[in-house]
């Protein structure tokens, strides 16, 4: 359904990153889902730093799952520095935490999320969050590239 869709996963616990590429591909996301670690390699990957210098930095992914508590670099900082380069200012980014905490909430819409989505603990809602998700960014959005 989704197949030349990337979807960029920042995430760094790889029990909860295994269990979102297995929800987006039961919600039928075939394309390319890149797991990043940590915030220093996220942000290595946006700007064709480090391990991904020579990268075309140009190619724009369809979503980014952003968790907020990463290590090395914060989401909050990752989100703000996506937002502050005229490159990857457009991506959507949806911010996937556990955390429900108001002050995250608010920083992370004042940063410029797209949405803030709380981590369903029920796998059965996990799958349909992430179905929802899929369905409306990858499919009804519409991005300016």
């Amino acid at each position: 359904m989704y197949k030349k869709d990337e979807i960029i996963l920042i995430e760094d616990n790889p029990v909860d990153s295994e269990l979102a590429i297995k929800a987006l591909r039961k919600a039928g996301v075939s394309g390319v889902i890149r797991v990043l670690n940590d915030g220093a390699e996220a942000l290595d990957y946006f700007f064709g730093m480090g391990k991904y210098k020579g990268r075309n930095n140009l190619f724009i992914p369809k979503l980014v799952l952003l968790d907020l508590k990463i290590p090395k670099v914060n989401g909050l900082e990752v989100l703000d520095l996506i937002r502050s380069n005229r490159y990857t200012r457009t991506i959507p980014v949806i911010i996937f935490s556990s955390s429900s905490v108001p002050s995250d909430i608010i920083e992370a819409y004042k940063k410029g999320a797209n949405s803030y989505l709380i981590k369903p603990i029920n796998f059965k809602e996990y799958c349909i969050t992430l179905k929802l998700l899929a369905d409306y960014w990858l499919s009804f959005n519409k991005t300016p590239y």
